[in-house]
């Protein structure tokens, strides 16, 4: 099939195009929102093909992968069809609700003209969609291999913007955890995370995005990954983490109950309780170890590429039909 998708989120556009399909990622000359195109820090393969947005009117498209409210008007506009009515369309949400929680409308709610995928169930158990068809396809991602090492005796975080996402993302609770194991933050936004967060926050160090490779193997340097999101949708750092072999220490929040297992990682909301374990795995490279085994069996078996890619067949055999 040739699919119509956008380059919003640039992990999971990387399982995306993984599969059997022809993806046309719309590009513009200035590389903005809706003209990305191809990936630039990721490895894509060559059936992840960069198409001038003025182009896709005369393409053939066998259906549309939406992500962005605004994108069934772009879609329609830039294809001369319209996505749910004679193009087949799919939305993927990939958020936690916001607003009115556990109230919370979705925006394409009663629209059985489209079909809407979500990430994870718990996302699924708390939006609102009314009449829409909806399907939950849960993460799935390439396999970075069981890189941990733990040489550097230090707690890994992965996060974007953690300035302006805040107690969303945990960005508070950072120096709570410094208090007992120094910290790593990697993403974007975080070089100057620690001059921001005030003071006794000499043991958080912001590391600023790194390429995907390159990031791999940094994590997989630090003795355990910390996960103190608060607020979102399961981030595929902490998929990508367990899949490194990582021990997990993470806020039972939103999916991380389903993701990390018993004795894959310590999860809980007593923020105490966070905070001891991860000084405890700094300490104890042994029982990280073992936990980080555990983590990535557990990883491969629930979000390996090869459930999420048939997941994905399946479903747009059926609405492409």
């Amino acid at each position: 099939m040739r699919l119509l998708i956008w380059h919003v989120h640039g992990s999971w556009t990387t399982s995306f195009v993984q599969g059997q399909h022809t993806y046309l990622l719309p590009s513009a000359p200035d590389r903005g929102p809706d003209g990305r195109g191809r990936a630039r820090t990721w490895q894509w393969p060559r059936a992840a093909v960069e198409m001038p947005a003025g182009r896709l009117r005369d393409e053939q498209i066998d259906a549309v992968i939406l992500q962005r409210p605004h994108e069934e008007e772009l879609a329609r506009r830039l294809t001369g069809r319209q996505p749910g009515a004679d193009l087949p369309a799919i939305y993927v949400e990939h958020d936690a609700p916001w607003g009115d929680v556990p109230l919370t409308r979705h925006q394409i709610a009663d629209r059985p003209d489209l079909h809407l995928v979500h990430v994870t169930h718990f996302n699924e158990l708390f939006w609102d969609a009314g009449r829409t068809p909806t399907t939950v396809i849960e993460h799935g991602v390439v396999d970075p291999g069981p890189r941990w090492s733990g040489d550097l005796a230090r707690a890994a975080v992965v996060v974007n913007e953690p300035a302006r996402r805040g107690r969303y993302t945990g960005t508070d609770l950072l120096p709570f955890f410094a208090e007992r194991a120094p910290l790593d933050v990697f993403g974007m936004g975080v070089g100057d995370l620690a001059a921001r967060l005030g003071a006794g926050t000499a043991a958080i160090r912001g590391i600023e995005d790194l390429p995907q490779g390159r990031m791999h193997d940094a994590l997989s340097r630090r003795r355990v990954y910390l996960h103190p999101v608060r607020w979102t949708s399961l981030g595929l750092s902490l998929i990508e983490a367990m899949h490194l072999g990582m021990p997990i220490v993470a806020v039972a929040a939103t999916e991380v109950a389903e993701a990390v297992p018993p004795g894959a990682g310590i999860v809980s909301t007593r923020r105490d309780h966070l905070r001891d374990s991860v000084r405890r795995l700094v300490a104890d490279p042994a029982e990280g170890a073992e936990l980080g085994k555990n983590a990535r069996a557990a990883a491969l078996a629930r979000y390996g590429l090869g459930r999420f890619l048939a997941d994905w067949d399946r479903l747009l055999a059926a609405v492409a039909r």
